[in-house]
């Protein structure tokens, strides 16, 4: 009973399919084409005796990367130079708003000295009479003494 079966073994057929090209995308609406003759199916016979059949797909590729254009050098320094002019622009405006406000500080300053140096001057004018340590002189008795008039 032990004796060895040669099992009779069928050989194995792999057929090569023939990849479908993908519909190429258009802006038109999309016509349905029949497709051309039907690629080949490949079938597979495993070891256990069950046969796979399928067609062989191709790994979709990413779109190529389209390369964006050059700017040229004529546009980057135009919009360069706006920016700088632009900066110089409002950096003269902020001198001249602070030129301004200096201006205005130092009159206030000016007019404040002038107002206390005026008053202090107005105050050694006016109070040199009051505190003078001079004779005080009444006309009328004066007078009175110039006539002989003794009272």
């Amino acid at each position: 009973m032990n004796e060895p079966t040669t099992q009779q073994t069928t050989p194995l057929v792999v057929h090569q399919p023939t990849p479908i090209s993908p519909t190429a995308v258009h802006a038109a609406p999309v016509v349905p084409v029949q497709p051309g003759p039907v690629p080949t199916v490949a079938s597979v016979v495993l070891p256990d005796g069950r046969v796979v059949t399928g067609y062989a797909v191709e790994p979709t590729r990413p779109e190529p990367v389209i390369s964006k254009p050059a700017v040229s050098r004529a546009a980057v320094n135009v919009a360069l130079g706006g920016i700088g002019f632009l900066a110089v622009c409002g950096g003269l405006l902020l001198l001249t708003t602070f030129i301004t406000a200096l201006t205005a500080l130092l009159t206030q300053l000016i007019t404040l000295a002038a107002v206390i140096f005026g008053g202090w001057i107005a105050v050694q004018v006016l109070g040199a009479n009051r505190h003078q340590g001079g004779t005080t002189v009444h006309i009328r008795k004066a007078v009175i003494k110039r006539n002989h008039f003794h009272g």
